[in-house]
């Protein structure tokens, strides 16, 4: 299991917006995820939050293109970067990038799709319904785990048809893109169906308004509804857990990856 480290280098995300806006702060930030024990660090210049204002490729550029120049040089683990944006994909992967995480791998526009076929780069497919600015009004599913399930084998299919190989996707049901409470707890509790496609799954809850919204907890105090989350997905055969809080969501997978080791 690997630990993906969030570094959001925006005023307005919905945890840490405005944090690490300056670059310097950013890439401060990045690297005590790394001493954390972070995996691989996710770098976004754009929040994807509902009703979040859309921003330019050139911000978002000017955002996310210092941080990763100045990372890719000096740390081991893999940079992602967080964009839904082709140009800012391809600019962060010719500046050492090797993963771009895209929320709105539901386009049907293939641009994003071959530029990470001819870069070879890892491609984490999200579910969503919807955009950021619309994805919360009134979401809807027949069934939301197999609509996410039939979502999944069609991108895998469009995908292969741009190129892009099985083994450079990951795989995420994007936890609070488009759904309600029932349908965030109805994936979670499916999870482990979506390991028959055979490719690693990312699940990103860290402090997410769903735990707010069922336990009646602000942001500052939804770590511990995280690290649940995040030993439920491990145990349902996710790999990647996306996370704001490294170092005791490290603590708490490794914990319980030793239980797991030791059952008969």
């Amino acid at each position: 299991m690997l630990v993906m480290g969030i570094v959001n280098v925006t005023p307005d995300s919905f945890s840490d917006g405005g944090l690490f806006l300056d670059p310097q702060a950013a890439v401060d930030h990045a690297f005590e995820l790394i001493e954390e024990g972070a995996d691989l660090i996710d770098v976004g210049g754009e929040s994807t939050r509902p009703n979040a204002s859309p921003v330019s490729e050139s911000e978002e550029l000017k955002r996310v293109l210092p941080v990763v120049e100045h990372l890719s040089p000096r740390v081991k683990v893999p940079i992602s970067i967080d964009t839904r944006k082709p140009g800012v994909a391809r600019a962060a992967l010719e500046a050492g990038a090797s993963l771009v995480n895209d929320i709105e791998a539901n386009r049907d526009d293939p641009s994003m799709w071959k530029i990470v076929a001819e870069a070879g780069a890892g491609y984490v497919a999200m579910h969503m319904q919807g955009t950021p600015q619309t994805m919360q009004n009134h979401p809807t599913y027949g069934n939301v785990v197999r609509d996410v399930d039939a979502f999944f084998a069609k991108r895998l299919g469009g995908l292969a048809a741009a190129g892009v190989r099985l083994e450079q996707v990951i795989l995420d049901v994007g936890i609070g893109f488009g759904k309600t409470l029932q349908h965030n707890l109805e994936l979670l509790a499916g999870l482990n169906r979506f390991t028959r496609f055979e490719r690693p799954l990312l699940l990103g809850v860290s402090r997410k308004s769903f735990i707010g919204k069922l336990l009646g907890v602000d942001v500052g105090a939804r770590l511990p509804a995280s690290l649940a989350c995040a030993c439920w997905a491990v145990e349902a055969g996710v790999q990647i857990i996306r996370t704001h809080d490294v170092r005791p969501t490290l603590q708490a997978v490794r914990m319980l990856e030793s239980i797991l080791n030791h059952r008969s």
